[in-house]
């Protein structure tokens, strides 16, 4: 694969894991809103369950996005 694609490829996935940081700020917002609108302990204990899950799958991602964007850089350097 060509230099440009290994560079494009890294501004691609520097956008997503930007996305990805920005979702995950606003599901926590709006899961922490739920709570505390929650009426009954177990809906709310439901809805902190549900944020850790959510935060966790964001976190995930993230992960993700950064071990692309490393293997990216590589290529880019063996391609030279």
């Amino acid at each position: 694969m060509s230099k440009e694609y290994y560079k494009k490829r890294i501004i691609d996935l520097r956008a997503s894991l930007a996305n990805e940081k920005e979702a995950k700020k606003k599901d926590n917002a709006y899961y922490a809103n739920l709570i505390k609108g929650a009426s009954s302990p177990s809906s709310k204990a439901s809805y902190r369950k549900n944020k850790i899950d959510r935060a966790a799958s964001h976190d995930r991602n993230i992960e993700s996005y950064k071990r692309q964007i490393e293997s990216a850089k590589e290529s880019l350097k063996r391609c030279k």
